[in-house]
């Protein structure tokens, strides 16, 4: 089997569930050494063990995103622990759905704070890994289709995704010099173990129907994207932003 990131180590942030989990599951495939990084850390050695399985190797990390002790206590245990890491999947995030005139300072700080400031905390420390090493590396953040437009009861998440967007190119401009590429993946609506039951339900459907292709889609469609930005394959690709949401975002579409 074809594992091109042999040699490679890696660290996913969000990792204990959904799309985090499945970005983990792929590039320890792939043969990167990987630390999987989450609050929930008993989610995490279910992960650690299947890696194992599957003849990988994966480190549990406890991280907090919102805390910056945590996230330089994290990068360090995975650089002590796997050696220089090469690759970030910047994936921690959360969300909630409100009106935008119901959202409090709480609410905001919550959603804004984890998606934007958390991962900004995580991709400026892993940065400074990278160039302090001098080996460069692949910075994956990921985005959303609300970077680009928006939806009732999602304002906040909206907006904290659109500046990903902007961050993965301010960063990208100012690390080409040491070799860091800053990337995004934009996933449209893709089904979870979280948002199934959701999908099935009439607006569920609804909102499936609005989809050029007509369904949901799958962790699996995402892998192409992500392993070419982490790979050698993307070496001349930074501040790039793959959308993949079966042609959700195309405008007029009849």
């Amino acid at each position: 089997m074809t594992r091109p990131l042999e040699d490679k180590h890696a660290i996913v942030t969000g990792a204990s569930s959904g799309l985090g989990r499945h970005f983990a599951l792929t590039l320890a495939k792939a043969g990167a050494k990987v630390a999987v990084a989450a609050r929930r850390t008993d989610r995490l050695m279910e992960l650690v063990d299947e890696i194992a399985a599957l003849d990988g190797h994966a480190l549990p990390v406890s991280l907090d995103v919102t805390d910056p002790a945590s996230v330089s206590a994290a990068i360090e245990t995975a650089e002590t622990e796997l050696g220089p890491l090469h690759i970030l999947v910047n994936n921690a995030g959360v969300t909630q759905a409100k009106m935008a005139l119901d959202i409090g300072e709480e609410d905001w700080d919550s959603v804004v704070g984890t998606n934007l400031r958390g991962s900004w905390r995580v991709a400026q420390k892993t940065a400074r890994h990278m160039q302090r090493l001098g080996h460069g590396g692949s910075i994956i953040n990921i985005a959303s289709i609300l970077s680009f437009g928006v939806t009732r009861q999602l304002s906040t998440y909206a907006i904290s995704k659109a500046a990903v967007v902007q961050m993965t190119k301010a960063l990208a401009v100012e690390l080409s010099r040491d070799n860091i590429r800053v990337n995004a993946i934009a996933p449209g609506y893709i089904e979870t173990d979280f948002n199934r039951d959701f999908f099935a339900t009439d607006r569920g459907k609804e909102m499936v129907s609005k989809i050029p292709q007509k369904r949901l889609g799958q962790p699996s469609e995402l892998d192409g994207a992500l392993l070419l930005l982490a790979g050698d394959g993307s070496a001349y690709m930074t501040g790039s932003v793959i959308t993949i949401d079966g042609g959700h975002t195309l405008p007029l579409v009849g």
